[in-house]
């Protein structure tokens, strides 16, 4: 099927708010559903967008479940889709619906596989790491840096709040890297395939809402020191706060983009014991 001219003849426009950029080889696509594991099960898809990935996914996966919120693409997807019965299309906004309603929509555990618009990586990546209960997986083509972000190591440019809140409960690890032009249409930007494979037992946190603060307040000011960012992000002074890196066994002039996940999860146990909030 020639997605670029069912497009044309079904006088589709590309609207850039919804970030739309789609695949098309069906070899590429047949390796990002590979990337992702995919055997058998049920798949999320989130932007199904002309229904190339779609199309693939249902064969992997026992059950497909898509979203896409450009209503334009209905009758695209009608047509793509029409030999695919184990796929349901959602037209609707992905992050507006409530994740109790949309786990219930899959029935059980999930895998979710996406080519998302770049404007919603880290939202939506945060959305299942703070609020999923049953996804076991996220396979995502994303930005290039935003993917270097997640899978970035300590002491590094790319390194951040986020690498550290996907990497406390999850692997990240990137799969493949995919120049522009593979896009129709092509992007300004590289993207890359990145797998995060869920763990939630991975580190020993009861309270994530405080690791979160914890990790969030360290980063806070990336040129300040952690003493400094710890005193102003949870109000101590800066001797309690020198304090806590102390006993965290951690240079007291060293900065948060230098503490490993392991770290990060002590200093937070130390500051749950304190019952800091």
């Amino acid at each position: 099927m020639d997605i670029k001219q069912l497009l044309r003849d079904m006088g589709f426009r590309f609207n850039k708010q919804f970030g739309q950029n789609f695949l098309t080889d069906e070899n590429l696509l047949n390796n990002i559903c590979n990337d992702a594991q995919i055997e058998g099960g049920t798949v999320l898809e989130i932007g199904a967008g002309a229904g190339t990935l779609t199309r693939v996914l249902s064969k992997h996966a026992d059950r497909v479940v898509a979203f896409e919120i450009d209503r334009n693409l209905e009758k695209v997807l009608n047509v793509t889709l029409a030999d695919c019965p184990n796929v349901n299309v959602v037209m609707a906004d992905v992050m507006r619906v409530n994740m109790v309603e949309l786990e219930a929509m899959c029935g059980g555990e999930y895998r979710v596989v996406a080519n998302i618009p770049y404007y919603l990586t880290s939202p939506l990546i945060m959305r299942f790491v703070e609020e999923a209960k049953a996804v076991t997986s996220l396979t995502l083509t994303i930005q290039k840096e935003v993917a270097e972000r997640l899978a970035a190591k300590p002491a590094t440019k790319d390194y951040g709040a986020i690498t550290v809140a996907v990497q406390a409960v999850a692997d990240v690890d990137i799969t493949r890297i995919l120049p522009r032009d593979l896009f129709y249409p092509a992007p300004n930007v590289d993207s890359a395939v990145v797998r995060i494979d869920f763990k939630r037992n991975k580190y020993d946190i009861l309270n994530p809402v405080l690791f979160r603060k914890t990790v969030r307040v360290s980063f806070a000011m990336r040129r300040k020191t952690l003493v400094n960012n710890l005193a102003v992000g949870f109000a101590v002074s800066k001797q309690q706060a020198e304090q806590i890196i102390s006993t965290c066994n951690l240079p007291v002039n060293c900065r948060g983009e230098e503490l490993s996940v392991e770290q990060f999860v002590q200093l937070y146990k130390t500051i749950e014991q304190l019952q800091l909030k």
